[in-house]
């Protein structure tokens, strides 16, 4: 004896088939009625099944629940079931959220401390939950709201408040920060790049350096990152171009690699320095945002450069790899424009040859510098 089936209607939305906006859930509704359906045609439970590629079970529960609930008992339902018993009590959450915005810049386990201390228990983990689905499990995101706060209520902040607030305008304007520069030569910035590894060669270091007024480049490869390598590059690169401009290199920006920093007295590169009379800056720790010029250019380099030219070309030698580069970085200085605030869609050459006149009064101004006039001397 055949089960007997239920015929469905279809759906009708009343749109044009590129108006109808399907949802994953109408997919899987519509699925299953054509299950029934597929039934009620062949008349063939079973072959239903084999051509839908479902269970007889499947089909029966399908059939249920739709003379059960109609079409929305055949949506999708979640399985889980949240266990509502190892939620804390609402006096307990309302008092772990007063606490993310009375004390924004405590942690959870700070956080969770300060609130056992007026008899509050609930672990840190507990209050980085309830954080969570409050969206407020992290800094930022807990000054955000005490600021919308603050400015639809009118409150006043408090030390605890205010102390969080700086940090996060500090962070958020070192984040914005511009390096100061004032003309070409004024800062140089140094980093050393990781290329690869070259087999038959080893690991490649890429030496760069930039002008951070005008952005111009230079790099050179290495197998190894020392002290000498660093001093190398600006020896055999850098000062060479700028003494043929007439410029002076005054100051040096690096990060607090061992490559750059180092006792005065035996580092090979804060002796090059000192030797060539150039000030030597480096980052705060943990902070690459700080020489941000550099590892901006890295990124250009590897998806411009280094990643097209290892598609085309089988290097064998440091020397092979130097030449393409060399090339590549006579293109990116004369031939690519910029579109940073001082290029403002020039080239970098073009920005450095601009900035000569920078310089040129520079120097006029520490020419006369110290000079007393005659007639003053007369007077």
């Amino acid at each position: 004896m055949r089960r007997q089936v239920v015929k469905l209607p279809l759906f009708k939305t009343g749109k044009s088939q590129k108006e109808d906006q399907v949802t994953t859930q109408d997919k899987l509704i519509r699925r299953k009625q054509t299950l029934l359906e597929l039934a009620e045609f062949l008349r063939n439970i079973s072959e239903a099944c084999r051509v839908s590629r479902c269970s007889r079970q499947h089909f029966y529960d399908v059939k249920q629940a739709y003379e059960e609930g109609g079409l929305e008992a055949l949506r999708e339902k979640s399985r889980r079931k949240p266990n509502l018993n190892n939620r804390v009590a609402p006096e307990v959450e309302e008092a772990v959220v007063q606490m993310a915005f009375e004390y924004p810049a405590y942690g959870q386990y700070r956080a969770a401390n300060e609130l056992k201390k007026r008899g509050i228990v609930v672990s840190a983990g507990g209050v980085r939950s309830i954080w969570k689905r409050h969206d407020l499990e992290v800094l930022k995101k807990r000054l955000k709201v005490l600021e919308e706060r603050a400015a639809q209520e009118g409150i006043l902040y408090t030390e605890e408040q205010l102390r969080a607030l700086e940090v996060l305008k500090r962070e958020r304007e070192e984040s914005l920060e511009s390096i100061e520069t004032e003309h070409p030569g004024y800062l140089v910035a140094q980093d050393t790049f990781y290329v690869g590894y070259l087999k038959g060669v080893g690991r490649i270091y890429q030496q760069t350096v930039m002008d951070t007024y005008s952005s111009v480049a230079f790099a050179k490869l290495y197998t190894n990152k020392t002290p000498i390598t660093a001093a190398d590059t600006l020896n055999d690169r850098v000062l060479p171009f700028f003494e043929e401009q007439d410029v002076d290199v005054l100051r040096v920006l690096t990060d607090r690699g061992t490559e750059f920093c180092g006792l005065m007295e035996r580092h090979a590169y804060e002796v090059y320095l000192a030797f060539n009379e150039i000030d030597h800056t480096k980052t705060r720790p943990r902070r690459p945002q700080s020489n941000g010029i550099c590892e901006s250019f890295h990124k250009t380099i590897l998806n411009e450069f280094y990643r097209v030219a290892f598609r085309r070309k089988i290097y064998s030698s440091l020397e092979e790899l130097q030449v393409d580069l060399d090339e590549w970085i006579t293109w990116y200085n004369n031939e690519r424009t910029h579109q940073g605030k001082r290029c403002l869609g020039r080239t970098p050459m073009a920005t450095f040859l601009e900035g000569l006149e920078l310089v040129n009064e520079k120097k006029l101004d520490n020419r006369f510098e110290g000079e007393v006039d005659t007639c003053q001397l007369k007077c």
